[in-house]
């Protein structure tokens, strides 16, 4: 219970009382209140603040303890108006225009408490207060529809707390419904630019409405042959197509389709290290293993960084009886990302090759600690893959 730990201490060492009618009774209604307040029996307190209230109704801190009860208990209609008292009795009160207004924005109204939630987040430095007023902030703006300003604070929030799970679940809807809206004006504005159909077919591509995707693509490369980038995409989505034919011709015909895009790209840009991976794996799988090799290290060349290159070199060069100069390649790919299954059993299958069973049964091990792991595969739906992975052959064999 963060959010209660601050607010307790932004109210809690405040004076209770102020000039007291009766000194006993109050004592022990305060005192009845505050351990009420310690045990989170939020019913018992409110009921022991009300009595104090009644029987010194000009005391600025009851006011303010009673709103923080209520503010505690989710009772919004009952704390703003125990605030704004406590307020006006004593405006140098701390923080509690802060907690008026984030009371007035879970009452919905936003515009009111926009002044105060500001305030909090931009000029606090209590970190659990700057925190929940960010919160609060962020649906402000979203339910006034200021996306900009929501956006602003999201990213704010992101970056003071980058691991925080709520804070990343309010973000990340909010940065989805920002792209969405985005498209959405950019569909009103310019609803037959360039910039349209690529969105469009970004958006098709990511929900698997590959013909329709297929399409947009077509339709910008119609607008501008030349636009860097949607030759590779077009390829990409038809390679996807193939996996999902019906028949082996209707597969063969769409990775034909995919190989003329990807040519196509590398003519736009000879350096595109996705364009020439995909070509190398697609000549690799037909055996072609010569021209596969040429296009895996072209695409090195631009990408030495390149895993999945590296594994895929490092494949064509184990099946070319050149196992030990596949070995660096896995190992760089290892260094890379440490726990790729594919690596370790191409590893194992190079050392298998050279005759080296104490480093083959080593990478034969981890293959099977990884292989044996569950791990989560799938990518968000919102961002696909931009290159085919390297994964194990359904009828691979034993290294």
């Amino acid at each position: 219970m963060k959010r209660l730990l601050f607010l307790m201490l932004c109210v809690s060492g405040l004076p209770v009382l102020a000039q007291p009618p009766d000194p006993g009774l109050l004592e022990r209604y305060a005192a009845e209140g505050e351990r009420a307040l310690a045990e989170r029996r939020y019913d018992e307190a409110a009921r022991a603040y009300e009595r104090l209230r009644d029987l010194s109704p000009g005391t600025a801190e009851v006011h303010a303890k009673l709103g923080l009860i209520y503010y505690q208990e989710r009772d919004y209609e009952h704390a703003v108006p125990a605030l704004r008292r406590a307020m006006k009795l004593k405006p140098t009160l701390p923080k509690l225009d802060v907690l008026l207004a984030m009371c007035l924005s879970e009452l919905g109204q936003y515009r009111e408490a926009l002044p105060g939630l500001r305030k909090g987040f931009r000029q606090s430095s209590d970190a659990p207060l700057r925190r929940s007023t960010g919160l609060q902030l962020l649906k402000a703006y979203t339910g006034l529809e200021q996306d900009q300003d929501a956006v602003e604070v999201a990213l704010q929030l992101s970056r003071l707390h980058p691991e925080d799970a709520e804070v990343l679940y309010h973000s990340g809807r909010l940065f989805a419904n920002f792209a969405y809206l985005q498209t959405m004006k950019l569909s009103r504005v310019a609803p037959a630019s360039i910039w349209m159909h690529q969105a469009a077919g970004e958006l098709n591509e990511s929900r698997g409405y590959l013909d329709a995707a297929i399409r947009e693509y077509r339709e910008v490369l119609g607008l501008d042959p030349r636009r860097p980038g949607i030759h590779l995409r077009l390829g990409r989505t038809l390679l996807a197509r193939a996996q999902q034919a019906s028949s082996e011709a209707a597969a063969s015909s769409s990775r034909e389709e995919a190989m003329r895009e990807f040519e196509g790209e590398l003519r736009v840009d000879p350096t595109n290290a996705n364009a020439a991976y995909e070509l190398a794996e697609i000549y690799r799988k037909a055996g072609e293993l010569e021209r596969a090799g040429e296009l895996f290290e072209l695409s090195l060349k631009h990408y030495p960084d390149f895993e999945d290159a590296r594994i895929g070199l490092a494949r064509v060069l184990i099946a070319q009886g050149k196992p030990e100069l596949a070995v660096p390649h896995l190992q760089n790919a290892i260094t890379s990302s440490p726990a790729n299954e594919v690596s370790y059993y191409q590893l194992s299958m190079a050392y298998g090759r050279l005759g080296n069973a104490a480093e083959q049964a080593k990478a034969l091990a981890e293959f099977q600690r990884l292989h044996g792991q569950k791990r989560d595969r799938e990518t968000l739906a919102f961002a696909p893959r931009q290159v085919t992975k390297q994964e194990l052959d359904p009828d691979a064999p034993p290294p």
